[in-house]
């Protein structure tokens, strides 16, 4: 190529590089006004078996249930009985009370590592009670609400964090990274999207065995961006796979903001369109939504039509985790005017207008729900925390890898009992 070639054609303005850059920063004003709420009966709610390409406007508008004034309007209406709605309150309470306290156990040394969910609770407690309990679920790191829809013991989440001699996992995953396959909870990642092509496989083997139950998968908006993300979707649609995707735009990742993943161009659930699946946005601080959406993909789903994609259109209210400032890179009054309001806050609206609930049996359940989770991290940190020894024997880091322990692993493990003698003497234990 000669040095000619090379140069720019004069005729033609010079081709720039975008770089994606929030609207505001730290200092700045924010302002959602921009941000279309349409009215609660905007979007129709098709028939399950609808094809994908009658519903491409479903991807571009926003599934509402519940209207600011607290009341339930609409198609997507899923007309859950007043006890049921209590339920998911409790529920979503529960999550928060919980994930205040372990927040505050990071803080003070008792663990490493915690990411709260506060903000979007309903996209996993509303998401997890329109399954059947024996349908799969392959959670994100944000998901903790899943099992405690599930009624999995707190007690049982807490030694996993605190890493302590209770943890069944026994220290093996980071805090937080739970597996409960025996709750349909598969063991979280940190390697973003690893678990959607698993959901998708454990999906494809579902509907190969004539099974009836389906799998469901989270991630942020940042992590669809991954190549297993689209993977998953080339699979799911060529299979047929019955499986939910679920995308939660928080609208941040742990410093950078949805357009580094495409959210500048198009919406999340528009990708939906491209693989020829169906989609749907919704309210993610809708519980009502959430519930109605998750309940439509999963019919979808169980009667062979095919996989959705669900964008749960929502807000980080906290940092990404304890290892987060997020005044460091956004406007610290952001989650405070979020046009969408708090989905524990709309649900409780929802239940007072029904007459239903109250502030006085709110407060109540508040108090109790929060003295059941310092109850259980008490029972918890006496099996032990962080900085406070070993709390797993030594020879466990060499078990369950092989199903029978190869020669070398022996002798390693032999080697290193035989140095914990010599150091701590015959009779130590972990504490």
């Amino acid at each position: 190529m000669s040095e000619t070639d090379r140069r720019p054609a004069s005729n033609l303005p010079p081709l720039s590089l975008h770089i994606p850059e929030p609207r505001y920063r730290p200092g700045d004003t924010p302002d959602f006004g921009d941000i279309a709420v349409p009215a609660v009966d905007a979007t129709p709610r098709p028939s399950e078996a609808t094809k994908p390409d009658a519903m491409r406007d479903l991807c571009y508008g926003l599934v509402r249930v519940l209207d600011f004034d607290g009341q339930a309007k609409g198609q997507w209406d899923p007309k859950l009985s007043p006890e049921r709605l209590r339920t998911m309150l409790r529920y979503m309470m529960l999550v928060r009370a919980f994930d205040d306290r372990m927040f505050r156990a990071q803080r003070q040394g008792k663990t490493s590592f915690y990411m709260k969910c506060t903000g979007e609770e309903a996209t996993s407690v509303a998401s997890t009670m329109a399954l059947d309990r024996g349908d799969m679920c392959f959670p994100s790191y944000r998901q903790q609400g899943i099992l405690i829809a599930r009624d999995y013991p707190l007690i049982q989440m807490m030694n996993q964090i605190y890493s302590n001699r209770g943890d069944h996992l026994m220290g093996r995953q980071l805090p937080i990274m739970y597996s409960a396959p025996e709750h349909g909870f598969f063991s979280v990642s940190g390697n973003l999207a690893t678990q959607y092509p698993q959901a998708v496989g454990w999906a494809m083997a579902s509907a190969s065995k004539g099974d009836s139950r389906i799998a469901t998968v989270w991630c942020g908006e940042g992590s669809s961006a991954e190549g297993d993300f689209h993977s998953a979707l080339t699979f799911a649609t060529v299979y047929n796979a019955p499986v939910i995707f679920n995308v939660v735009n928080n609208q941040w990742a742990i410093s950078s903001f949805s357009g580094f993943a495409g959210g500048e161009r198009t919406t999340f659930a528009a990708r939906a369109v491209g693989y020829g699946i169906a989609g749907l946005r919704i309210d993610g601080n809708d519980p009502l939504a959430v519930y109605a959406a998750t309940q439509w993909a999963a019919d979808r789903a169980r009667t062979n039509n095919g996989p959705t994609l669900i964008e749960h259109f929502t807000y980080r209210s906290e940092g990404h985790s304890t290892s987060d400032d997020p005044t460091a890179y956004r406007p610290a009054e952001e989650p405070t005017i979020w046009p969408f309001g708090d989905p524990i806050a709309r649900l409780r609206g929802h239940l007072e207008t029904l007459a239903e609930w109250d502030g006085e049996r709110h407060e109540a359940q508040r108090i109790e729900l929060e003295d059941l989770v310092k109850t259980t991290q008490k029972q918890s940190e006496k099996l032990g925390i962080l900085g406070h020894g070993m709390h797993q024997p030594f020879e466990t880091m060499f078990q369950d890898v092989f199903e029978d322990m190869p020669w070398h692993l022996q002798e390693q493990c032999t080697q290193m009992l035989a140095e914990q003698e010599a150091k701590f003497g015959p009779d130590w234990k972990p504490e």
